[in-house]
């Protein structure tokens, strides 16, 4: 069965996730955030410590905060690194994302394949689905996990809010179209783990989330 344990780094307060089968030990991480060394390490000591073999690496989508720890994974564990086409300019310019925000970042790597909606993932027996939610960024992923009913859902849902639509190639209208035709679909009990802030379910953000529609 799939396991989640979630960081939070950097100075954006982002959620890193490390998914993994506890039977084969198969492990994902997702959208690595961190900025130093010290976080780094956390990250190291816990694949270490629960001996999981880092089988790929994931960007739901590609703003600076999601990448910063990707070259450090990828040199480190040499996963298949996984990322949306329609967000390879963010990687290509994230020096140029870093200086909007005051920092100093590039990197070397590219993705090793692309994300569709007819890729699935397998850990162990288990199997992760894409489903293609843009809006806040041109081409966001969401994970979403059948067997254990959860969905990493990056910066499209939030705990009763959503993601920015005023950075690069953001649009409100499709990102709401996203979250109420993909992710209000799926089963009310569906755990979600945002890319910050705590986990809420389907259901919670049908009833409480102020920026959709409660008739879904």
């Amino acid at each position: 069965m799939i396991q989640i344990q979630k960081f939070t780094f950097n100075l954006f307060s982002e959620n890193t996730f490390v998914l993994w089968d506890d039977e084969s030990k198969e492990s994902a991480i997702v959208d690595p955030g961190c900025s130093d060394s010290s976080e780094e390490k956390l990250l190291e000591n816990f694949i270490t410590e629960n001996n999981l073999k880092v089988k790929y690496l994931i960007n739901t989508h590609c703003h600076i905060d999601h990448i910063l720890g990707c070259e450090f994974v990828k040199k480190k564990y040499n996963p298949i690194y996984f990322a949306p086409e329609l967000d390879l300019p963010l990687i290509e310019n994230a020096k140029m994302q870093a200086s909007f925000v005051g920092m100093d970042f590039s990197t070397s790597i590219k993705p090793d394949e692309l994300l569709s909606e007819e890729k699935k993932l397998g850990l162990g027996k288990s199997e992760l689905i894409f489903l293609f939610t843009p809006g806040h960024t041109p081409g966001e992923f969401c994970i979403y996990i059948p067997e254990i009913k959860s969905c990493i859902t990056g910066d499209v849902l939030f705990n009763e809010s959503i993601g920015r639509t005023d950075l690069w190639g953001g649009n409100y209208d499709t990102l709401i179209e996203s979250i109420n035709n993909k992710l209000l679909a799926l089963p009310d009990e569906t755990l979600i783990y945002p890319g910050h802030g705590e986990s809420s379910t389907i259901g919670g953000e049908k009833k409480f989330n102020p920026f959709l529609n409660h008739t879904v």
